[in-house]
């Protein structure tokens, strides 16, 4: 009798998560021995944020499910309450569609709801992205998927260090690489986009020459200082004015604080400024990786900048505190949201040019190695010992923790 498919739910709620996740799906649908069920969430659903949705279906993905649970307000209020109206429809979603494995992807605010609710549920949850040092609540979010989830696929040797040191099991932690290195692999390899990367960049202002020199922008609001979103975002917009260059500005994505971002976009747009900048919702992972590779920089605060920038070999300024203590390849340079020193960055990492491509990220085989796992990993939730020591591999033993208990 042959072996039944094991039922693999990823859930994707974000533009972001989608090109995380993108080259896995892919090996998932492929594979003989798994079945893909995808739940699109979140912003990810939203046309404001450039309807990933379509682009997922446009890609050839069955859709399982849609979940609503973003609330209007981008502050850390209505994060909080979108998290909770994602576990609760999201713990009906799994229940309907009984996966044997969920997966969550990275660090994002609303994965949570993911995370909770299948561990709640008692289904085996891996985790995407874990082990990995950022700034903001970022920070907290990857750390307690990874305490929630029994499979890890994480980007890098010290990523997986990371997380065997939060008392994960090794034979359970695997460095695959991160999946979105597949894209740009495979962008860096030549791969071709229908019309060119120019096709269907729809946005706002003065349009770019995509056959000259341009730079991407790409700034999200740090959560930590939504409040200071409108002005942080104000400072890179200045800095774009005296360069004078051409510019391709992204929108930002669903965080708190994003609203005090798009409005400065919106307030400079509107006050008739001749520089030449184009803002853009939203354009598929491959258009947008083969907009970057032809750049001559990416400036903002995104993790594009450190990974798929860094494979590619595109200079990178990363501004502020958003991706502090992430790994980073030789093409960043870091500067204060000040407009002053992103000039002086820019125009260093121009006359620079292009850098060795970095493997830090990845191979671009990412995505297979997640499904093969996948595939063939022992799933559990015997989670009766929560720390698995790395040196001795088993918990401390009972007596060690009655003796705390008694003062010893």
């Amino acid at each position: 009798m042959p072996q039944a498919r094991r039922k693999i739910c990823i859930v994707v709620t974000s533009r972001a998560s989608y090109a995380r996740i993108r080259s896995a799906l892919d090996a998932i649908v492929s594979h003989p021995r798994l079945e893909l069920q995808l739940v699109v969430a979140a912003s990810a659903v939203l046309a404001r944020y450039g309807s990933v949705v379509d682009c997922i279906r446009a890609d050839g993905f069955h859709i399982d499910s849609q979940v609503y649970m973003v609330i209007e307000g981008e502050n850390p209020v209505t994060s909080a309450k979108s998290t909770g109206l994602g576990l609760s429809d999201l713990a009906t979603v799994f229940d309907q569609l009984r996966p044997d494995v969920v997966v969550s992807i990275a660090d994002r605010y609303e994965t949570l709801a993911t995370s909770i609710a299948a561990s709640y549920m008692n289904i085996p949850l891996a985790h995407i992205q874990g082990g990995e040092v950022t700034g903001s609540i970022d920070e907290k979010v990857r750390h307690a998927n990874t305490k929630l989830a029994d499979l890890h696929f994480v980007a890098t040797r010290r990523a997986r260090r990371f997380v065997i040191r939060m008392g994960e099991d090794p034979a359970c932690v695997f460095r695959t690489g991160c999946p979105s290195i597949d894209l740009a692999a495979k962008v860096l390899r030549g791969a071709t986009l229908d019309g060119g990367a120019a096709r269907g960049v729809r946005g706002v202002g003065r349009p770019v020459d995509l056959t000259g020199d341009y730079l991407v922008v790409l700034q999200h609001p740090v959560t930590t200082q939504y409040d200071q979103a409108r002005a942080q975002a104000t400072e890179t917009l200045r800095a774009m004015a005296t360069l004078r260059m051409p510019v391709l500005w992204f929108w930002p994505n669903a965080d708190a604080g994003s609203d005090g971002t798009s409005n400065a976009i919106r307030h400079y747009r509107e006050g008739a400024h001749a520089e030449p900048m184009y803002f853009v919702k939203h354009v598929d992972s491959m258009k947008f990786l083969r907009l970057l590779l032809d750049s001559r920089a990416i400036v903002g605060n995104s993790s594009v900048a450190i990974r798929e920038a860094s494979f590619l070999g595109v200079p990178a300024v990363n501004l502020g505190e958003r991706q502090r203590g992430r790994e980073r390849g030789r093409n960043v340079i870091d500067v204060p949201h000040d407009r002053r020193a992103i000039v002086d960055a820019v125009r260093r990492q121009c006359d620079h040019g292009r850098y060795p491509p970095d493997r830090l990220y990845g191979e671009g085989d990412a995505g297979t190695q997640i499904a093969d796992h996948l595939a063939t990993a022992a799933l559990t939730i015997d989670k009766q010992i929560s720390y698995v020591d790395d040196r001795a591999r088993v918990q401390r033993p009972a007596r060690r923790r009655q003796a705390v208990l008694a003062g010893g």
